[in-house]
């Protein structure tokens, strides 16, 4: 019995002793040491926000057209026996230079009858008016009496100065008819297309080509509702409200620009694109009375950047800096990242313009940041490089040394 005692006692002893071991070990163990973790700052770019005073650019585009675009057509029947050099597609010519001749024989021949008819009627004017003053002398040697109209040939006299206004009018239109053999440029142009040659048979109302005016260009430039609160329209009563434009175009490989004048509007909205259609004009585009200038040819696509109104204290921020809800991020004065709600005048595709909602102190934070949080610490990178610089300057000056004499 007292063996099975002790066989119980033992292992329920050495348990206890160990118990007691492990809690005077545990008791003598000193608890972690515990350390505030620090995340360090992320470096971020950062500019500062300067206002400026600017006048705002309003960016279109378009086709740049002729504006006098004329059909030429014949208005004579008859061959072509001269066609002027520079009637050829692309051929540049002045105001009342020949482009083609038909043959005036016959209008030289209806010249010379519409002449003869013109001088018998003058010739039976004449007679009649020497008729009707026999007339009247031989009334007046019979009686003292008015003479009646028949009696002194009135009548006569009158057909007879209507023949000669109808030759006088049988003149003028042959003279027109042999003035029109020879088809002139009604303007300073070019030639767009050219429907005939020498030698054709030509009648009246025949197209003989297609010319375009190269003394004025002009450009439709499609503006937005938006835009519109940002510009002047051009004022068909004056001359003074004509926004200046710049019409820009990669020609053989290089930036050409050109100046133009915003000179009207079409007056209503595209009913598809909700835009009203300004046209701008531009002097002498082909540069026909200034040589060695890039010419701006009919048909080229432009981009358009139209002086508007001016404005002052604007922030100018890239368009893709602007972030939801019409917020910035920025970092403030204690260097901490901050969302700012600011006051939006005006957007285009590259830039914001900003009139307020900024703090002092703030910078405007210009790097790419993966889910931003408003108070994070950042380090701002010009800082950085600003105090490198400072230290690199302070190690590298000399240190000076005093000896005192005794």
């Amino acid at each position: 019995m007292a063996a099975k005692i002790i066989k119980i006692l033992v292992p329920v002893g050495v348990i206890g002793i160990a118990v007691v071991m492990a809690v005077g070990l545990t008791s003598m163990r000193k608890p972690p040491e515990k350390k505030d973790e620090q995340r360090p700052a992320v470096l971020v770019n950062a500019t500062p926000i300067v206002a400026e005073d600017l006048v705002y650019k309003i960016q279109s585009q378009g086709t740049v057209k002729a504006k006098l675009e004329t059909n030429l057509s014949s208005e004579v029947n008859g061959r072509i026996v001269e066609v002027s050099p520079s009637f050829v597609e692309g051929g540049f010519f002045n105001a009342g230079d020949l482009l083609i001749r038909v043959e005036p024989a016959d209008y030289l021949t209806n010249v010379k009858a519409a002449e003869a008819s013109l001088a018998n009627a003058l010739a039976a004017l004449e007679e009649e008016k020497a008729r009707g003053r026999v007339a009247e002398e031989e009334w007046r040697s019979f009686t003292d009496g008015k003479a009646p109209e028949l009696g002194l040939r009135r009548p006569q006299l009158a057909g007879a100065l209507a023949s000669v206004r109808s030759a006088e009018a049988e003149l003028e239109r042959a003279k027109r008819d042999l003035a029109r053999t020879e088809i002139r440029a009604p303007f300073a142009g070019m030639v767009k297309s050219r429907n005939v040659n020498l030698g054709q048979f030509i009648s009246r109302g025949t197209n003989v080509g297609m010319i375009y005016g190269t003394d004025l260009a002009e450009v439709r430039l499609p503006i937005t509702d938006n835009d519109l609160a940002f510009m002047q329209l051009p004022d068909f009563a004056s001359d003074d409200v004509q926004p200046e434009v710049v019409l820009t175009a990669v020609v053989g490989g290089q930036i050409a620009q050109w100046p133009a004048k915003l000179v009207r509007t079409e007056g209503v909205l595209d009913e598809r694109s909700r835009v009203i259609y300004a046209v701008a004009q531009i002097q002498d585009p082909y540069q026909r009375n200034n040589t060695g200038k890039l010419p701006l040819r009919f048909g080229r696509f432009v981009q358009a950047q139209i002086l508007g109104n001016a404005t002052d204290n604007v922030v100018v921020v890239p368009r893709h800096l602007l972030l939801a809800q019409q917020q910035v991020l920025v970092v403030d004065k204690d260097s901490q990242l901050q969302f700012r709600p600011v006051t939006l005048e005006r957007t285009d595709d590259s830039f914001a313009y900003i009139t307020g909602g900024f703090v002092e102190g703030d910078r405007l934070a210009v790097s790419a940041i993966a889910n931003p949080l408003a108070g994070t610490l950042v380090r701002v990178a010009s800082d950085k490089a600003e105090t490198d610089v400072a230290d690199k300057k302070d190690a590298a000056a000399p240190v000076l040394t005093t000896q005192v004499k005794e």
